[in-house]
């Protein structure tokens, strides 16, 4: 009687575990979502300060020529000379012109001999018409010649007053105040119409000349033109400022730059023509998002960053351009707009469409 119970114990104790075993498992907590940093997007304005090189040029420039051809037996002036208005700068031969003039005075004396004739025979032609000795057709053709030969005595007298006024071309005069600033031409050589012998540079209003690249253009937003600092390169303490005036409808083939004229208020003596000038502005730039550069990822092998979507709770990368980099942020140039959460701590193992949880946001800056 005391063996039966005794088995009996055992083999509950044995069925124990194995019931246990059987029984399903308790619902646990579900998986631990990643936490993550996020910001939201803050479109900001981003302006940016430029330094270039450049130089001083007048204003005005003027590029003077013969009004005919010649050549040339006198020069009066060099590059560099200060000149004044109505100064004869050189010379030509003027032979060519005076044998004109000559020419064209026997022209004028021919045809004012064949007026008195036409004159004379006209006279003539008319009284004996009058008189019935002579036909109304030779009258008529005595007043076309009359006619014809004052005609020519007008074209001989123009032809002079040509032949004059192109002697007085072979002056070549400065057509303002300034300083000669280009020489192509000197003695012995022949000087062709409306080639230039000399590049004057007026007194007066000057410019700061900059050759800058294209997309620091493109960089620039439209509005109100930016003051410049302008200031030489050899004594920055001698500094003026002024505005852009000018832009150049196209870009300089061989060096890929755009020729910019920055208009100065108000040149100082020192910034004399050619000084070499330092100009400082500010470019403004359309609004961008400035994020840190642990939010930057690639998809695809392009810049992209994780958008974190509030009402999901998931994560997605998105592609961006990216417009600059810095050592402490990125300028996202598109991509993205505001009020878009950009995650930007914890993004190492991150998936798409993967949930995470929001342990700090932010607003972007």
């Amino acid at each position: 009687m005391t063996r039966r119970p005794f088995l009996l114990g055992l083999t509950t104790a044995a069925l124990v575990p194995l019931l246990a075993a059987c029984q399903p498992e308790s619902s646990g907590p579900g998986p631990r979502r990643p936490a993550v940093q996020v910001v939201e997007v803050v479109p900001t304005r981003l302006d940016r300060t430029v330094t270039l090189t450049g130089t001083i040029a007048a204003r005005t420039e003027t590029a003077l020529s013969f009004r005919t051809s010649g050549r040339i037996v006198e020069r009066l002036v060099d590059v560099g000379d200060r000149v004044r208005k109505g100064q004869v700068l050189a010379r030509l031969d003027v032979e060519t012109q005076t044998a004109d003039v000559q020419s064209a005075r026997a022209g004028v004396d021919a045809a004012d001999a064949q007026v008195r004739q036409a004159k004379a025979a006209f006279d003539r032609s008319k009284a004996l018409l009058d008189q019935g000795f002579t036909t109304r057709r030779d009258f008529e053709q005595a007043d076309r010649t009359l006619k014809v030969a004052v005609a020519g005595a007008e074209s001989a007298r123009a032809q002079l007053a040509s032949a004059e006024e192109s002697l007085t071309y072979t002056d070549l005069a400065a057509d303002a105040d300034g300083v000669v600033t280009q020489r192509l031409l000197d003695v012995g050589e022949t000087a062709q119409a409306a080639a230039t012998v000399f590049t004057i540079a007026w007194d007066g209003p000057r410019d700061a000349l900059f050759d800058i690249y294209e997309g620091l253009l493109l960089d620039q937003t439209a509005g109100e033109p930016a003051t410049i600092a302008v200031a030489l390169v050899s004594d920055p303490s001698v500094a003026t400022s002024g505005r852009v005036r000018q832009i150049a409808p196209s870009v300089d083939a061989g060096t890929g730059t755009v020729r910019v004229k920055i208009g100065l208020d108000d040149a100082p003596a020192a910034m004399t023509l050619g000084a070499a000038v330092s100009g400082t502005g500010t470019v403004a730039r359309a609004d961008v998002v400035v994020v840190p550069p642990a939010a930057l990822t690639t998809a695809g092998g392009k810049p992209a960053v994780w958008v974190f979507d509030p009402a999901s709770g998931v994560v997605t990368p998105r592609p961006v351009v990216v417009g600059s980099y810095r050592t402490d942020a990125v300028v996202v140039d598109g991509g993205l707009a505001a009020g878009d959460r950009v995650v930007v701590g914890g993004t190492t193992l991150l998936r798409p469409g993967e949930a995470v949880t929001v342990a700090e946001e932010t607003a972007s800056r």
